[in-house]
């Protein structure tokens, strides 16, 4: 009878380790993504940034609100529980953009949403 019970509880410790390690992934992700549009990268450089550091799987959206920029990146949790249940985390980091004049403007439109592989688990 305790049996189930143990295994029961280590699966949910296990689920949750996964939940909170895939929302530092994409924290980060979502922070570098920033930084790279704050330094006026482009949106394929952002791409390849978020790819590196919040897996394949990972969703991102990148926004322009006045002199302010927002990457959100999305993904799910992995394993069997993610799998499983329609577990999304998410993650935002908003930077102040460059005001260098009207070339700021240009290198980031005003929303600009791209879907990352995402592939099913």
């Amino acid at each position: 009878m305790a049996l189930p019970a143990v295994l029961l509880l280590l699966a949910m410790l296990l689920a949750g380790s996964a939940a909170g390690v895939t929302q530092l992934r994409l924290e980060e992700a979502a922070r570098a993504g920033a930084r790279a549009l704050a330094r006026g990268e482009d949106a394929a450089a952002v791409d390849v940034i978020v790819r590196r550091l919040a897996g394949n799987t990972a969703a991102a959206a990148v926004a322009s609100d006045g002199g302010w920029l927002s990457v959100t990146v999305s993904g799910r949790v992995p394993g069997a529980v993610g799998s499983l249940l329609p577990w999304t985390l998410s993650a935002r980091a908003w930077v102040r953009g460059e005001s260098s004049g009207p070339s700021a403007a240009v290198r980031v439109p005003e929303v600009w949403h791209h879907q990352l592989q995402v592939l099913a688990a």
